[in-house]
């Protein structure tokens, strides 16, 4: 099991959605601001915990399409980061893919750094732990976007898309096995 690979390959599947995506809708993303974004992400992580509880789905979007949706959306939320908020809404697909790459890069190294750390215990964890740590870190977003990002010791919203991307990337390694 080389971790590496297999986070790479199912970056590589979100990364070609949002490409095609872009293709077809351009950058109209941009014009979301960060709660929007945040409350986003909090339905899709929602819907997959109601099909986890229920044990059954009435739409037919599939659990992973929503693991890889929580992906881009927050690499998303971390380019709208880094604009500014006069940046055009429309940004071209190379620059989009290039701040798309750039963010996801530093996620990934975030997690093999917190791989080194904690030994890969993801791989022991139930998907549906996995699900909820997402959802737990949306409500702190939440809560940092409530207080205008003046918090007294906590990490800043990015830190926690990036644990969603992360948690995300390993639900998908995990429903792939």
């Amino acid at each position: 099991m080389n971790t590496l690979t297999q986070y790479q390959q199912q970056q590589a599947r979100c990364r070609e959605l949002f490409a095609k995506k872009t293709q077809d809708y351009g950058t109209a993303w941009r014009i979301l601001r960060l709660s929007s974004l945040t409350d986003q992400l909090f339905i899709k992580a929602k819907r997959i915990r109601s099909i986890e509880e229920k044990g059954e789905q009435k739409i037919s979007d599939s659990i992973e399409n929503e693991y890889i949706g929580l992906v881009n959306y927050s690499l998303i939320a971390l380019i709208q980061l880094q604009l500014d908020a006069d940046t055009n809404l429309e940004l071209g697909l190379e620059k989009t893919l290039n701040l798309y790459d750039a963010a996801a890069q530093r996620t990934q190294q975030l997690m093999l750094d917190k791989n080194h750390d904690y030994g890969e215990a993801w791989r022991e964890m139930r998907i549906s732990s996995l699900t909820d740590l997402i959802l737990m870190k949306l409500l702190r977003v939440k809560q940092i976007e409530d207080l205008k990002g003046q918090t007294q010791v906590s990490e800043g919203v990015d830190a926690n898309y990036q644990d969603i991307i992360n948690y995300a990337i390993f639900a998908l390694i995990r429903l792939q096995n």
